[in-house]
């Protein structure tokens, strides 16, 4: 059995980037963990006197969703929403190390380096961080995924272009994505926005289709220790 750890900006991005292959890990017995960096709420609803049950509202969707999906447990860093590029670089890895040295996990997935979200693109640099291969480093696996509405919305140049190299087939866990997803009724959207139901499930099949295999979640190896 797999430890395993998800590394997300804000809640959702962790179902819209790899729903079906957590549901397809935890189904074979391993143990996933999700971590949302940042609250995912107070420069979006900055203004309003109800923010912090916004807040408390988004984290209940979060776990409706990670319990779908059969997820352990979700973890918050409490970091500042869309701000990540103004936080102190310390604080934001320790988070993620902070986290990485409570559960000990072997394996993690975060965000891809050139997504135009540069929420993204920090948590990305910050678990780089907390991963470095030093001796007794317990993580042996990192991973990037994609998220819709952010990863296709950077110009294609060659630092920025995402290219996986893995290709999971997630065609028996889809609909407990799409289930798992709907939970975060704040962030769904109407077709054709790419935060719609609709949007996922042609994607996954756009996927699949590129391999030669039914519904399809994509990933980057950075690297993999045996």
């Amino acid at each position: 059995m797999s430890k395993i750890l998800v590394v997300a900006a804000h809640p959702d991005d962790e179902v819209l980037g790899m729903g079906g292959t957590i549901a397809k890990l935890t189904k074979a017995g391993n143990e996933v963990n999700v971590l949302i960096v940042t609250d995912g709420s107070s420069s979006q609803y900055r203004d309003s006197v109800g923010l912090q049950k916004i807040i408390e509202n988004k984290k209940k969707e979060t776990w409706a969703c990670a319990q779908t999906l059969g997820v352990k447990n979700v973890f918050y860093g409490e970091q500042p929403d869309m701000k990540l590029d103004c936080t102190p670089h310390i604080n934001i890895n320790k988070v993620i190390e902070s986290l990485i040295d409570e559960l000990g996990p072997d394996t993690v997935y975060t965000h891809f380096w050139g997504d135009v979200n540069v929420d993204h693109q920090n948590v990305y640099k910050s678990t780089l961080v907390a991963v470095r291969p030093v001796l007794g480093q317990v993580v042996k696996v990192l991973y990037c995924y994609r998220v819709p509405s952010s990863t296709e919305w950077t110009p294609c140049k060659v630092d920025t272009m995402y290219m996986p190299n893995v290709f999971v087939d997630i065609t028996e866990e889809a609909e407990l994505k799409y289930e798992a997803f709907s939970k975060y009724r704040t962030e769904l959207r109407d077709y054709p926005h790419p935060r719609s139901i609709q949007h996922l499930k042609e994607l996954d099949v756009a996927r699949g289709l590129e391999v030669g295999q039914g519904l399809t979640e994509t990933f980057v190896l950075l690297r993999k220790l045996c």
